[in-house]
């Protein structure tokens, strides 16, 4: 099933090669930035009947076009980026379905299971998404935070997932090595994806065609969802249609894998 996005960069709607995104913002590569609000898009899902798309905040300053996306669609849209137990429910009551996390979650390399846990007490576990983003290094899939320029100690693998899914509903998964580039999916992760996870999980990164959306949901047995970004006409791009990628939806049943 195709899933819609919302990324925002200095409040601003905006498709960008994911591997580029640094603290200084010097090496930034940027495929397309919106006229259009994110409202516009979050209204744009909701009318087409869209559920399970994220809303990422790509760093700082994009806080009230956030909560503009969530509430012109409540309960539609998941939210990423900057997110902890603190601010958690908050965003949660401001409108989205669940809370996507990663990188407060880590410290440095280390997984801490004791923010973790706080997480899932201040949530519950069906309204919180694990974001395990990933790099591949000497042939495995390792998880990166910090706007994906940090490698951490934990790969992707059967057991990881079986052993964080007691802690989520879902996982969102960018294949941070072909994020934005429109250069085809990351097939081998797809497959690894559904043969391990026992939950729902959203892949994205590198989609370029409707063949991509029909060849992901034929890799993973329709267990894994597909975020287009880059390639999708309404992002600036011509390898996807957005009309074409809803009526897939539509000829598969209309829902996302949840």
């Amino acid at each position: 099933m195709f899933r819609p996005c919302i990324d925002l960069h200095n409040g601003q709607v905006k498709q960008i090669v994911g591997g580029t995104l640094t603290d200084d913002g010097g090496s930034l590569k940027t495929n397309f930035v919106s006229e259009r609000s994110s409202a516009w898009y979050a209204e744009l899902y909701r009318k087409d009947g869209l559920i399970g798309g994220h809303v990422i905040q790509l760093g700082s300053g994009n806080e009230q076009a956030a909560r503009e996306a969530l509430a012109a669609y409540p309960e539609g849209l998941q939210i990423g980026g900057g997110i902890h137990a603190d601010n958690a429910l908050d965003f949660l009551e401001a409108g989205a379905s669940h809370v996507i996390v990663t990188s407060w979650i880590f410290e440095g390399p280390i997984l801490r299971r004791d923010r973790l846990d706080a997480l899932t007490e201040t949530v519950g576990t069906d309204r919180l998404v694990l974001d395990l983003s990933c790099r591949l290094r000497d042939g495995s899939y390792y998880v990166v935070t910090n706007r994906w320029q940090t490698f951490t100690d934990l790969v992707i693998s059967k057991s990881v997932l079986d052993d964080l899914a007691s802690n989520c509903d879902e996982f969102l998964v960018h294949g941070v090595d072909v994020e934005g580039l429109c250069a085809g999916v990351d097939l081998d992760l797809v497959k690894k994806l559904a043969d391990w996870s026992p939950i729902p999980v959203t892949y994205a990164g590198g989609a370029r065609s409707l063949e991509d959306l029909q060849l992901v949901h034929d890799a993973s047995g329709g267990k894994v969802d597909l975020t287009i970004g880059s390639a999708l006409d309404i992002f600036g791009g011509s390898g996807v249609t957005y009309q074409s990628a809803v009526a897939f939806n539509h000829s598969l049943g209309g829902s996302p894998n949840t």
